[in-house]
């Protein structure tokens, strides 16, 4: 039985491409660069904020350490002022959740955002839907590493057959093997089906109302 399913944040439960590249492009263009468009910003998303902002740099060719260093703190200082900013939960992603919880199934949160943020986001969104919810931690491998995932799943008392993982990259993919469990891969995310299948994702699927039939279906297999 599936006991325990943990979910990426972004482009997974909480529709934040938006929010993402509103923030990246304020940053940016403080330090006098033109906004990116915003779906590019789904390509530099994913593996955490340092990377989205070196990719956001690499775009114009101008990835120094001083632009960093400035973009970054334009950055978090923004973000951090108002997380929520056009960011919402997915269609009928809610109604899935509490179906999961209803049976009983644990559910936590695992994102390469930094941890204020992504508590504050989860908690703006879904309230106490998700018993436990990390992001980027001091000292703490980010995925792929499934460092995090280990100890989430301790944090839950489950093993790796008793959980799924569930994100829209092959990040989430990757990680999900690392840790040695089955993963669902979203496709009304970041990414597309060839990145997700690439990747090795045990299921793919298009609409948030498919998460609990899929949760169902792995436990049959």
């Amino acid at each position: 039985m599936i006991k325990a399913v943990i979910f990426d944040l972004d482009g997974t439960v909480s529709d934040t491409i938006s929010t993402i590249a509103h923030f990246g492009n304020v940053a940016l263009e403080h330090c006098g660069f033109l906004p990116i468009d915003e779906n590019e910003y789904k390509y530099f998303a994913g593996d955490g904020k340092v990377k989205l902002l070196h990719r956001a740099l690499a775009f114009y060719g101008a990835d120094t350490e001083e632009n960093f260093k400035k973009v970054e703190a334009k950055y978090d200082s923004e973000y951090e002022a108002d997380p929520i900013f056009e960011t919402k939960p997915f269609d009928g992603l809610v109604e899935e959740l509490q179906k999961l919880k209803s049976r009983g199934t644990k559910l936590a949160i695992l994102s390469n955002k930094p941890d204020n943020v992504t508590v504050m986001v989860a908690r703006e969104l879904f309230g106490d839907l998700f018993c436990i919810v990390h992001g980027k931690r001091e000292n703490i491998a980010t995925k792929p590493d499934p460092e995090g995932t280990n100890i989430l799943m301790e944090e839950l008392g489950v093993t790796k057959e008793e959980c799924v993982f569930v994100g829209d990259t092959n990040v989430d993919i990757f990680t999900a093997k690392n840790a040695g469990m089955k993963s669902i891969g979203v496709l009304w995310g970041f990414r597309d089906k060839k990145e997700l299948f690439d990747a090795g994702a045990d299921h793919i699927i298009e609409k948030t109302d498919q998460i609990f039939e899929t949760i169902l279906k792995i436990e049959s297999e």
